[in-house]
């Protein structure tokens, strides 16, 4: 059932036409963990193409402050 909520989540954001940048944090980050998975930012093409160069620590994920350098 948590699967299947977060994949609806993931296809309402992703029906969504703001750009990233405009995106709320909180909102991208689908499950709480208080970062955003290269899963979650696979909702936004623009995100997810700066991903990697965005995840200074390269651990995987975007936390808040690797995020507001977008």
């Amino acid at each position: 059932m948590n699967t299947l909520n977060k994949t609806l989540a993931l296809i309402a954001l992703a029906s969504s036409s703001a750009a990233f940048a405009g995106t709320d944090f909180d909102t991208l980050d689908i499950d709480g963990s208080g970062a955003i998975s290269q899963s979650e930012a696979s909702v936004d093409t623009e995100l997810l193409s700066k991903f990697a160069e965005l995840d200074t620590d390269q651990n995987g994920e975007l936390s808040k402050e690797e995020y507001s350098k977008a």
